[in-house]
């Protein structure tokens, strides 16, 4: 097996042959997976071959090949992402990394796992893009050898297939994958209509080429003559299309004629547009069906000349023309502008060509629903789209079906909050209006306009629906932090005897605000309003910061012997001070996972430092009587920024989309989640273990009594020391 993908090498492209590290990453995933076998009975490592194959066909670098060779080595196998990256380095390690599934986190539904796979594998693409382009071949080759699997799994691979990675095939201008994708699919998800087509496309074959002929040969005679040099073949519809245009059209196999379209490349752009005029001479085009994307190129980057026409029977039929370097991107898409190693020309190219994909980014950040994240992928980035134009004639791209709205927002967000109506070619639309390719779009604003909730009905894209969603939740806010102020100030008064002064009251408040992981006084009244605080937590820091405060000004004259007292405590060091110790390895205990505001102790290690613990794990109180020696002073740094990892126990009555419930409203609190673990457990009951980035003991408060809020939610608590 691997002794064809080395013979493939050394006829696609002999450089590769000259590098160690593919022949380096079969011996370690031919090791890796040594035991292992495929459903069809082969060894394992022949997918992985399979897949590099695709990939060198499609002319990607070593680095890319040697990646798709390791591409199953951390999921399948014993083996970690550290195992690669330190024998292969962090680039390869990256591609890996971007292609490996999310396996570790267990999901309510299939759907919120597949959402998340999407989510890790375009943020893996943001970063680079060679990771969809394993994960397609990946894909295609999985697809091929589907006849292995179960109908049921056939089906359901299939369907996921088609909705999802053949349009990522067609967004990224990849064909030559796309096609054999939806046929593919085709054939496990409608058989009987795929076979139907095969047999039908077989029986026509030979009239078929007859027809094909005399067109190839009358239009290569007429661009001889003019001295245009061209290469002329057919190439059949894949069958997917084929099986569209007769769902569409309500008609059967015998009634759809154009089943072939008529390829001329030429050398330049020039002589596409001669070959055009030519065949329009020599064919009557049908009116309405020519396209110019060599003047408006499609986003993923395809260019050609498209015009379908007359034949002499009356019959109609459609001739591509397009360049050489088009023909290239029209078979191989992004990965044919990817020069890796060979200069980085290409590489600002195919950044620019991906702007779609950061703007989807973008666009998702508030997007956290399985269903909807979704319907708005498949909106954004697989659904057709309309071309439509500002003012001044620059494109604006949109998914079709986009309203004025949808245009208003993609200009700018201010432009869509104040949008009160639309011109479209020059005449007053209703925002509801459908926009259509060449639309000349003209956007009316009112300061007085605000956003209106049924706009939620109307729009298509992301974008808009986010921003629309963002004005609400806002304009929520502001509503929350008046509420909020109003609450506190109330029960400020009710502590007249506390004299907190307007000003010492106000500088306190942001610095409380950032202990409960807030950024400002606002968000602070905000979360009262909400009831995510009350102010008797907030008068209680006030009063903590008062005392503080008074104590600092009656210890101002501070003796010498008091300062070297205070400075026996060395230089921190992951946020902790060791007594009378400088430059020493500090880690915090895993067993108890302390927290800044936690009593702790620290226990000395042999070899590794001081280890860390809370006051009260058991751990720790075990060597306090035998070692004492080993017992030593230690004081968290009052000026540390780190965060701490802190696990959480909560407890709920069993419902969908629980997890998802508890993960939002931590994420709310801007607290980075670094695992989540679902499970059911006994009497209908469901347990969600989550580990966090935690600051102090204020944030990890705020974050448990926001949990305590979410529905069905019966018992929220920090982890036990382990015994």
């Amino acid at each position: 097996m691997f002794q064809e993908l080395c013979a493939m090498i050394k006829e696609i492209n002999p450089n590769l042959a000259k590098t160690n590290v593919i022949y380096e990453a079969f011996e370690f995933a031919d090791e890796a997976h040594e035991d292992q076998i495929r459903n069809s009975g082969e060894p394992y490592i022949s997918h992985p071959l399979a897949v590099a194959s695709i990939l060198l066909d499609l002319g990607l670098d070593a680095i890319t090949i040697s990646a798709a060779i390791l591409h199953d080595v951390v999921e399948d196998t014993s083996v970690t992402l550290e195992d690669v990256e330190q024998n292969f380095g962090s680039e390869i390690a990256l591609l890996v990394d971007g292609v490996t599934k999310l396996s570790r986190i267990e999901y309510q539904s299939k759907e919120e796992q597949q959402v998340e796979n999407l989510r890790k594998m375009f943020l893996a693409m943001a970063k680079d893009i060679r990771v969809i382009l394993i994960k397609l071949a990946d894909r295609l080759h999985n697809m091929r050898t589907l006849t292995h699997m179960p109908v049921a799994k056939q089906k359901e691979i299939a369907k996921e297939t088609l909705e999802i990675f053949a349009p990522l095939a067609h967004r990224l201008g990849i064909f030559k994958i796309k096609w054999e994708l939806e046929d593919l699919s085709l054939r496990y998800l409608q058989p009987e209509k795929y076979y139907e087509i095969v047999k039908g496309i077989k029986m026509k074959r030979r009239e078929r080429e007859d027809f094909i002929n005399s067109i190839i040969n009358t239009l290569q005679y007429n661009l001889e003559k003019v001295n245009i040099e061209a290469e002329i073949n057919g190439r059949p519809k894949n069958f997917y299309s084929i099986y569209k245009k007769m769902e569409s059209q309500q008609k059967g196999i015998n009634e759809i004629f154009d089943l072939l379209a008529i390829r001329v490349v030429v050398d330049n752009v020039k002589d596409c547009y001669g070959a055009l005029g030519i065949i329009h001479t020599l064919w009557k085009p049908i009116p309405g069906r020519f396209k110019d994307y060599i003047a408006m190129p499609k986003p993923n980057m395809y260019q050609s000349l498209h015009t379908t026409l007359i034949g002499p029977t009356g019959k109609p039929f459609e001739i591509q023309i397009r360049t050489w370097e088009m023909h290239r991107t029209a078979e191989y898409g992004i990965a044919a502008h990817w020069r890796y190693k060979e200069g980085q020309g290409g590489k600002k190219d195919v950044e620019d060509k991906l702007s779609w994909l950061r703007q989807l980014l973008e666009w998702q950040t508030d997007l956290r629903d399985a269903k909807e994240f979704m319907e708005s992928l498949k909106i954004d980035v697989f659904s057709d789209v309309v071309y439509v134009f500002t003012p001044k004639g620059d494109v604006v791209e949109l998914p079709a079906g986009s309203v004025p709205i949808d245009f208003a927002y993609r200009i700018h967000t201010q432009v869509g909050h104040s949008c009160v109506g639309a011109k479209v070619n020059g005449r007053i639309v209703s925002l509801d209006y459908k926009l259509a390719n060449g639309d000349i779009v003209e956007i009316l604003t009112s300061k007085q306009i605000q956003p209106k909730s049924d706009w939620l009905k109307v729009v298509q894209t992301s974008q808009a629906k986010n921003r629309i969603r963002s004005w609400f939740k806002k304009e929520k806010r502001d509503e929350n932090v008046a509420k909020g102020k109003e609450l506190f100030e109330k029960e400020i008064k009710k502590h007249v005897n506390d004299n907190f002064e307007d000003k010492y009251k106000q500088d306190k408040l942001s610095i409380i605000a950032k202990k409960f992981n807030f950024q400002t006084a606002d968000d602070l009244y905000a979360a009262i309003g909400d009831g995510i605080l009350t102010p008797l937590q907030i008068l209680g820091k006030l009063r903590e910061g008062k005392q503080k405060d008074n104590e600092a000004d009656a210890d101002n004259n501070l003796t010498v012997a008091e300062e070297d007292s205070n400075a026996r405590f060395g230089k921190p060091s992951n946020g902790i001070r060791v007594k009378g110790i400088e430059n020493l390895m500090v880690r915090l205990s895993r067993c108890c996972n302390p927290l800044p505001g936690d009593e702790i102790i620290g226990y000395i290690t042999r070899g590794r430092g001081v280890s860390i613990h809370r006051a009260d794990c058991s751990n720790v109180q075990n060597h306090c009587d035998e070692e004492q020696e080993r017992i030593i002073d230690v004081v968290w740094d009052t000026d540390t920024k780190d965060k701490y990892q802190v696990q959480v126990e909560v407890t709920a009555v069993d419902r969908p989309k629980l997890a998802m419930d508890v993960m939002n409203t931590v994420v709310e609190t801007n607290t980075n989640i670094n695992s989540v673990h679902a499970r059911g457990i006994k009497n209908g009951l469901a347990a969600v273990s989550l580990k966090l980035d935690i600051k102090s003991l204020d944030h990890l408060r705020l974050v448990l009594n926001r949990i305590k809020k979410v529905k069905d939610v019966i018992e929220v608590k920090r982890s036990s020391p382990k015994s």
